[in-house]
């Protein structure tokens, strides 16, 4: 099974209006013939300017977090069918720095997997453990116990349902795992997903995340279960998160 790459920027909370128009039209310009598809995630500000950016070319947008809630009397909140709307077709959620700042639980972040996936957004969630976690051997359980919701609120409704695997060691560190490192969880994962589903298991696309950089990016995307990266800090460079794309 052929599963086309996914290469997503997510450019957490950086820029302005004047640095998100240079970096989504510098990026859209470059990646017209790229073989993987490719995806920026801005700040909710400038989902609108960036999308116009992007529009007729071959990035498409993404949001950085959603509600679990599709309307209401919830201050500050973005339901799925707004960034639908606003031409949003994907969604992070569960990201590291949700849970470890906004006390994201694995049921919350589920649940807005579910939410998104019902709105019509393709859903990335975020997996990954910590350095404790990892040195203390139980970095399959910590990912098991943050995927188990996902499957427990009918992950077959989702669709083109997206992994991403981000150590949380590696985020924004200048650590990152290793190739076999990455291949070793992201085979993990798949093996996870053919426990329920062997079919879902087969397409899903699975992200590393985790201090991607260009130097790195192809011997990690060259792993047999590393279907595209979730970069941060290097998509906030237009030359840094193409050479990336091409690595692939």
């Amino acid at each position: 099974m052929t599963r086309q790459a996914l290469i997503a920027g997510n450019w957490k909370m950086n820029g302005s209006r004047q640095q998100a128009t240079a970096l989504a039209g510098g990026i859209a310009k470059s990646v017209d013939t790229a073989e993987a598809e490719v995806l920026l995630c801005p700040p909710f500000p400038y989902l609108g300017l960036v999308g116009e950016q992007l529009a007729g070319t071959a990035v498409a947008l993404g949001a950085q977090n959603l509600s679990q809630h599709d309307s209401g009397a919830f201050t500050g909140e973005t339901s799925a069918g707004m960034l639908s709307d606003c031409g949003c077709r994907y969604v992070i959620v569960g990201h590291s720095e949700r849970r470890q700042f906004y006390a994201e639980d694995s049921s919350l972040v589920a649940e807005k997997a579910r939410v998104a996936a019902a709105g019509g957004l393709r859903p990335i969630v975020c997996v990954g453990e910590t350095l404790e976690e990892r040195e203390s051997g139980s970095t399959e359980k910590t990912i098991e116990a943050q995927l188990a919701p996902v499957f427990e609120h009918a992950a077959a409704e989702y669709g083109d349902l997206v992994i991403a695997y981000e150590p949380v060691w590696a985020i924004g560190t200048g650590k990152t795992a290793s190739p076999e490192q990455a291949q070793e969880v992201h085979a993990f994962i798949r093996a996870a997903l053919s426990g329920w589903n062997g079919d879902v298991a087969a397409v899903t696309r699975i992200l590393y995340g985790g201090s991607v950089k260009p130097d790195n990016a192809a011997a990690i995307m060259a792993m047999s279960d590393v279907d595209g990266g979730l970069v941060g800090g290097a998509s906030l460079d237009a030359e840094s998160f193409v050479a990336i794309i091409n690595a692939v």
